[in-house]
């Protein structure tokens, strides 16, 4: 009689990553959220997501890449909790659809980071994804779980708040 093998964890592929991958998980969600505690607490759910994800039948590949991807959903999951919560307290919404956005003006690095970090979470992961992390539309529309359709209108909106925030922020600092 033949006992039964005992099959390692899978998620021990993770190990071996994690001392090398930890640090650029957090760097990459440090460097879009700006806060220490939220890019942390993130982190840690990049992680046990990716234990969570390992364990499954046909689990992908670990790698930093594949961790860089779970820690970006788990900063969009992050920023859409944030968006239903301020739709949920917000009474009016303001929108002043753009047709065009011809801004072509430099921008200053600290101030356009001080400017994003200060918008509305739906219109900072719209930009963060669009502009920092360089996808397009349908996978913006994809991380935000919109159609492409009111990604596009999300966008233009976005940016004008952007603009609108940039501008009277550099009439503040002049």
């Amino acid at each position: 009689m033949t006992e039964p093998r005992v099959r390692p964890d899978p998620a021990f592929a993770l190990l071996g990553l994690y001392e090398t991958a930890l640090p650029e998980v957090y760097g990459y969600l440090l460097s879009r959220c700006g806060d220490r505690t939220l890019a942390e607490e993130l982190t840690s759910e990049t992680f046990l997501g990716a234990v969570a994800a390992c364990r499954k039948e046909y689990a992908p590949a670990v790698s930093t890449g594949w961790l860089i991807g779970v820690a970006r959903h788990k900063l969009a999951d992050h920023w859409r909790r944030l968006e239903r919560e301020e739709r949920g307290l917000r009474l009016v919404h303001d929108s002043e659809p753009d047709v065009d956005d011809p801004w072509d003006e430099q921008l200053d690095a600290l101030r356009a980071r001080q400017v994003l970090d200060s918008l509305g979470p739906h219109h900072r992961a719209a930009l963060t994804l669009r502009y920092v992390d360089g996808l397009g539309v349908p996978e913006v529309a994809g991380h935000l779980g919109r159609s492409v359709h009111a990604t596009e209108a999300l966008l233009v909106r976005a940016r004008a708040a952007f603009r609108r925030a940039y501008e009277e922020k550099e009439g503040r600092d002049a």
